[in-house]
């Protein structure tokens, strides 16, 4: 199958201008789903300009996006103890939280003294991250082609107040609470692919991390690669160049919508 594919691209090469070489491997798609956290908002500036008078206050030693940095290191364990079995499924509002507390006291903060309203209230900083730039123009002109949702490890309340605050304009919201599953669990892929009542080909999976859509791939969804290269900040060394052959890779939503003749 593998050569199959080489050969196909060769040829492609060979007949098809490189415009339209990515709408050849996209026809059959009717679907975009998207991871979220790092491909569609900035979690890493949202988390650390919500997080700066919490941690004035309550004289917590860390720098803002130290301590979002830090917050978010916590995120692929907690999943995993899920995906393992180790507990069974819960929303990610849930995780994060208790990844907050952890977080708070490895720093020595005295997580018991801190009013919890005002816990809860910095936990939903997640709920209120901002696009990228290029987020909601390029999904515009996405939608009026393909049904797009949300295939996120956020929880539903979590994608919808996202959604509401910035304008985010999805069909429907899809993902881990759905599903029961956290990426890149196949059933997270899977699920969210019979739930469209379409087959894994005719969906495929918009991020910005190389290891979801190679887990997406294996599911035979098909694949986008969008870079961005400062989700982790100036110095960011992980996802930087696409690591396969994703069917495309583009630099925003603007050059997707544009790639797939939107």
């Amino acid at each position: 199958m593998r050569e199959f594919h080489y050969y196909l691209l060769t040829y492609c090469d060979l007949i098809l201008a490189p415009e339209d070489q990515e709408r050849f491997f996209m026809q059959d798609v009717r679907a975009l789903v998207f991871d979220v956290f790092g491909t569609v908002v900035d979690w890493r500036n949202g988390v650390a300009r919500q997080a700066a008078n919490f941690l004035a206050k309550n004289d917590v030693p860390m720098e803002p996006t130290e301590f979002a940095d830090a917050w978010r290191r916590r995120y692929q364990p907690a999943m995993e103890a899920v995906r393992s079995g180790q507990r069974p499924f819960v929303r990610l509002d849930i995780l994060h939280r208790e990844n907050l507390e952890a977080v708070l006291t490895e720093a020595g903060v005295d997580v018991a003294a801190i009013d919890p309203q005002e816990l809860a209230e910095l936990n939903l900083a997640w709920h209120r991250l901002d696009p990228w730039p290029d987020v909601l123009s390029g999904l515009a002109r996405l939608k009026d082609r393909f049904i797009i949702a949300p295939l996120s490890n956020g929880n539903i309340i979590l994608m919808l107040d996202m959604a509401r605050r910035a304008g985010i304009p999805w069909h429907t919201i899809l993902g881990a609470e759905v599903v029961q599953a956290y990426k890149p669990a196949p059933a997270a892929y899977l699920r969210t692919v019979d739930l469209l009542a379409m087959r894994p080909e005719q969906v495929c999976m918009v991020a910005a991390h190389n290891n979801d859509l190679a887990a997406a791939r294996a599911c035979g969804l098909k694949t986008t690669f969008v870079l961005r290269p400062t989700e982790h900040g100036a110095s960011q060394t992980t996802d930087l160049h696409p690591e396969q052959d994703w069917e495309v890779t583009v630099d925003s939503f603007e050059a997707l919508a544009d790639a797939l003749g939107a």
